[in-house]
């Protein structure tokens, strides 16, 4: 299934030379970093991979899906944590992604905070995007 948005509100564009072992540049200049691969993989680990920016951009937009569901259901997740973690390594034809949220939510239990963050995961445009082709594991915690 693809989801395309009814309207383009906003358009995210970035200029990337070199690959993995290169420059990437947002149109407003506000991005601006040099990308290495990570020791990992062979690279230097000098610099920003592409795996941490999707793990940035994920938890950003999940954090966001959690404050909308949170808020619908009484709660205030303002105070939240998320950890994520984006696995990267072949497959059978090439190479693939894993993801795994940990979000802590203070002032519920773990079964409320594992029910906000399925409901997030639900939401999230980035869950929505990865859903059927990237296993994303969802965990949510209280503190």
């Amino acid at each position: 299934m693809t989801n395309t948005p009814d309207k383009i509100v906003y358009t995210a564009r970035a200029t990337v030379t070199g690959g993995r072992s290169g420059h990437a540049r947002s149109e407003d200049g506000v991005l601006d970093l040099e990308l290495t691969a990570p020791k990992e993989t062979g690279g230097p680990g000098t610099g920003t991979n592409p795996e941490q920016l999707f793990a940035v951009g994920y938890g950003a937009c999940f954090q966001g899906a959690l404050g909308l569901v949170s808020k619908k259901a009484g709660v205030d997740a303002s105070g939240s944590t998320l950890d994520i973690a984006v696995g990267f390594g072949p497959d059978a034809t090439s190479f693939a992604l894993t993801v795994d949220i940990t979000a802590t939510i203070p002032g519920v239990d773990d079964a409320t905070a594992q029910d906000l963050v399925e409901q997030a995961h639900q939401v999230c445009p980035y869950s929505r995007a990865t859903r059927g082709n990237v296993p994303v594991t969802v965990r949510g915690v209280g503190a």
